[in-house]
């Protein structure tokens, strides 16, 4: 079926707007006419995007027209609000969609707004869309529903979102600085290595001596860099592929992701980011009436770490053979032993969920302040290592000249 955009009369000549999925044209003004809406404008969203992608070129319309995460919590916060405000789920979608400027998104919500309209649930509506919408999105719509309290279900969906989206931008601005410094450093060394330094080391080459080794360890390292300067992105490239190719197999996914966790000090970072994430997703879960079990698997397909997921996967089926969750987790190295020990306090307590928010926000404020002392060690770091090497390559070349002066005097 083709989406079409309207803007329209209603019965009391006031003007609206929305979108209407239908075969043709006609079929379209007829489903129009039938619902007391006379369209003044009336275009298809499939044609003008197909019209456009011709246009644009393949690449630009798909760049553009990604739904990013920010797109959907902006969406899902103005959901809430029209429907706390008592308008109807498919006409606070219809709504939303025809104020929707993305495209895409604005293609799928018509396909969500059509599919409750023909009778569907909202979380089996959204269900097929997996690509926009997450299972743990969809599973507290559909608790959302069952207890009839959607509006505070979007509005903590709305929350959880921008708060992911904000810890994502913090760290990206806190690695952006200290990442160009790294990439402006080679590209000056390469430069040094290939253009300057060959120029001045050919006087030191034109006279009859032995150079000191710091010298002829520069030599080297200069031709190799003017010859097969070409290797190092070349291996750069080789190296990501084959990591990429090893993490698709389930061996090379635990291998990688153990050795992650394993790294000092980015290792605990993640180690922590992990248990943030699994302690709000879990809360968020429970708190909306999602069965436990059901809730650990959602939380075990997010976790982003094979090492985490496993152990997830091993708690989930002492807990339904009665074991407790905190029991389950405690004792391994790769979670932390205090996530443990506050789920154990919970289930003994009943409070299971309210020590899930707790642990969730102790984890996430701890990442926070590590990323932020991170940043503040690896700048120095940064700037020392382009020292000792921009030190070495100096001393190189002044080494043969106090050589020289000594000759002389």
């Amino acid at each position: 079926m083709a989406i079409f955009e309207y803007k329209a009369f209603n019965d009391k000549e006031r003007n609206v707007s929305g979108i209407v999925e239908a075969e043709t044209l006609n079929a379209a003004q007829t489903k129009l006419k039938q619902k007391n809406l006379f369209p003044v404008s009336l275009k298809s969203i499939d044609a003008e995007s197909s019209t456009n992608k011709s246009k644009q070129g393949f690449s630009f319309n798909i760049s553009f027209s990604r739904i990013r995460v920010s797109d959907v919590s902006m969406w899902t916060r103005q959901l809430s609000v029209l429907i706390s405000s008592g308008i109807p789920l498919a006409k606070a979608v219809s709504t939303l969609a025809a104020q929707t400027k993305l495209r895409a998104f604005k293609k799928v919500l018509s396909r969500v707004q059509h599919s409750i309209e023909e009778g569907s649930s909202f979380a089996d509506a959204l269900a097929k869309h997996p690509k926009v919408f997450s299972l743990i999105y969809i599973n507290m719509i559909k608790a959302g529903e069952s207890s009839g309290t959607l509006e505070l279900v979007l509005e903590q969906l709305a929350d959880i979102m921008e708060n992911r989206e904000y810890t994502k931008n913090k760290i990206q601005a806190a690695l952006a600085y200290p990442a160009l410094m790294v990439i402006v450093g080679v590209f000056v060394l390469i430069y040094l290595l290939v253009e300057i330094v060959p120029e001045i080391i050919t006087i030191f080459q034109d006279m009859d001596q032995i150079l000191p080794l710091p010298t002829r360890i520069l030599i080297t390292i200069s031709d190799f860099a003017k010859i097969y300067w070409w290797t190092i992105p070349l291996a750069a490239f080789i190296f990501f592929l084959s990591l990429y190719f090893i993490k698709r197999t389930d061996k090379g996914a635990l291998f990688i992701d153990k050795f992650l966790l394993n790294i000092p000090f980015a290792g605990e970072i993640l180690n922590k980011s992990i248990a943030a994430r699994f302690s709000n997703t879990l809360e968020s879960l429970l708190t909306n009436s999602v069965p436990i079990i059901a809730a650990l698997d959602i939380t075990n397909s997010i976790s982003g770490n094979k090492v985490i997921s496993n152990l997830i996967g091993k708690s989930m089926i002492l807990v339904e053979q009665g074991g407790g969750l905190g029991e389950s987790l405690d004792n391994n190295k790769y979670f932390p032993t205090l996530v443990a020990q506050m789920i154990t306090i919970g289930e003994q307590s009943g409070e299971l969920e309210k020590m899930l928010k707790k642990v969730g926000m102790l984890y996430e404020k701890e990442v926070e302040a590590s990323i932020t002392t991170a940043t503040a060690l690896v700048e120095p770091l940064i700037i020392l290592i382009m020292g000792v090497v921009l030190g070495f390559i100096i001393l190189s070349i002044c080494l043969p000249i106090f050589e020289i002066n000594q000759f002389i005097q």
